[in-house]
């Protein structure tokens, strides 16, 4: 096992989208907290503000244990912002934790 980084894009205009496939792609990470394979996970602010209202989001990050990089890409495609075209492009990269140790 080993840590992957998921960086997901927002397309612009789909605050809306995101927001009701919010609770799906919470579960899904939820899920992976539970069994002890997440290391973060957090939307990025569209401005610079903990909550920027109706500017909304830029993308996400996702960091988090899989067996292998093909494993990390289709759990990352089958993310609901996906199938809610609330994501634009998703990348997919091999991450090595080292701080904090």
């Amino acid at each position: 096992m080993m840590f992957y980084a998921i960086i997901g894009e927002d397309r612009p205009g789909t605050l809306d989208q995101r927001m009701a496939a919010r609770p799906a792609h919470v579960e899904r990470l939820k899920a992976l907290q539970d069994e002890g394979r997440l290391l973060l996970a957090g939307p990025c602010p569209a401005i610079d503000s903990p909550d920027p209202g109706p500017a909304g989001f830029s993308g996400s990050l996702i960091v988090a244990e899989f067996a292998s990089l093909q494993a990390a890409q289709a759990w990352a495609g089958a993310d609901p912002y996906v199938a809610a075209g609330v994501y634009e492009k998703v990348t997919v990269k091999p991450f090595k934790k080292v701080l904090p140790a």
